[in-house]
């Protein structure tokens, strides 16, 4: 009869122990049935799960193994497992599987505790719990992004209800906190398209236009209501161009040489293209900025609006098609399309409520700095961190980003 015993072995990590130890298992004919492995500082933490197929050979193996990682100054703990408890855990391990992902500036203790708590009320189990970011720096103030990712299993009792608990948290510690379920999407996104004001950069063009027209205040004021969703876009916009009706066309230059990158955007970019995603940029801005954007970053994709000029000036309409919520969900899918992309390897990021159609559309929508109606609307959101958080999202460490940009040539 066989027995099952379950091994944790904690101490000063050294080059193959990993061998040395199922190597001994090996001369017993031992069955693996589960391993884990974790080095935080060179301090080793190991278990596994054995089947010995033979009761009587467990006495032999456990000496042995007791014998060798006591030579290796190692501690160990064995404790048996029956049968029925093994296939209690073994049939647990086909619950639902789902990522939670915790970003800030900064990690600290009552961040974990707090995610950790709301998991637990939910009725989900920590399997996993990994740093994707790099090491931080021991002075806190030069640090400038930091992630822990967890794995957890189980249903969650009210999907809604945790998905507002960490909302709420997020806000109360300054954080940001992503729930995905761990499908095989998630690490096999192939698309990103995003907004542009306020998104890829830090302005609302229309505003900077509106403050070279000597009308800024009136144009800020209907955009803030259109990206809080309180008014219709299409209507505000048409309101907006209006009031820049005469602009002289140099204008448009200087301030595209004045437009500011959102923090996070150009590493992002840069990123994403080493690792082969495609690019696009869907916005209710203008053709003129996008296309400068392009350029600067290598965007494969530009939809706009096409702003009118007529001997110098603009004439205060757009040519073609606006470019408004619905439009830019149908963009997203037809690109899609275009590429052989499915819906859910998508990702789209936007701030203003005309941004929520193309975010429900995408396998992995993110509301980035956005509105409250769109932060609570949209599945995910960041609000503390640059765009680049969006690489911790996608599953990636900082090592390998960085390891693929230096790849790329980048």
């Amino acid at each position: 009869m066989s027995e099952l015993v379950l091994i944790n072995v904690s101490g000063r990590d050294k080059p193959g122990l990993t061998s040395e130890i199922t190597g001994i298992m090996g001369q017993y004919d031992v069955r693996i049935l589960d391993i884990g492995q974790a080095v935080i500082h060179d301090h080793l933490t190991w278990g596994i799960l054995i089947e010995i197929p033979d009761e009587s050979k467990s006495s032999p193996v456990i000496r042995d193994l007791l014998f060798r990682l006591h030579a290796l100054d190692l501690q160990v703990r064995f404790a048996p497992i029956t049968t029925q408890e093994y296939q209690a855990w073994a049939e647990g391990r086909n619950r639902a599987c789902y990522i939670v992902t915790l970003l800030s500036r900064d990690i600290k203790a009552e961040q974990i505790a707090q995610v950790s708590a709301i998991t637990a009320r939910h009725g989900l189990n920590i399997d996993n719990i990994s740093r994707l970011s790099a090491r931080p720096s021991l002075n806190a103030t030069t640090n400038g992004i930091a992630c822990v990712e967890f794995s957890v299993r189980g249903t969650p009792s009210d999907s809604e209800q945790l998905r507002a608990d960490f909302l709420q948290i997020a806000g109360e510690m300054n954080v940001d906190i992503a729930f995905q379920e761990d499908s095989i999407f998630r690490r096999n996104r192939r698309l990103v398209v995003f907004d542009m004001d306020s998104t890829l950069i830090e302005a609302e063009v229309i505003d900077e236009l509106a403050r070279e027209a000597g009308v800024g205040e009136q144009v800020a004021e209907i955009t803030e209501r259109a990206m809080q969703g309180e008014l219709d876009f299409s209507q505000s916009f048409a309101e907006r161009l209006l009031l820049l009706k005469g602009l002289d066309e140099s204008v448009l230059e200087r301030v595209a040489g004045r437009l500011k990158m959102t923090e996070g955007a150009e590493h992002l970019i840069r990123s994403l293209k080493a690792l082969g995603y495609r690019t696009a940029i869907l916005s209710g801005g203008f053709t003129y900025f996008a296309r400068h954007l392009q350029s600067k970053l290598g965007i494969d994709y530009v939809y706009a609006n096409e702003l009118e000029i007529r001997d110098g000036k603009v004439t205060g309409e757009v040519s073609g098609q606006i470019v408004d919520g619905k439009r830019k969900a149908e963009l997203l899918l037809e690109i899609a399309e275009k590429e052989h992309i499915s819906r859910e390897q998508v990702i789209a990021v936007g701030d203003g409520a005309n941004d929520l159609p193309m975010l429900s559309q995408a396998g992995l929508g993110v509301a980035f700095r956005a509105k409250p109606l769109v932060k609570e609307s949209a599945r995910h959101a960041i609000s503390t961190l640059g765009l680049d958080a969006i690489l911790y999202l996608i599953g990636f460490r900082e090592s390998e980003t960085n390891q693929g940009l230096k790849k790329a040539g980048f």
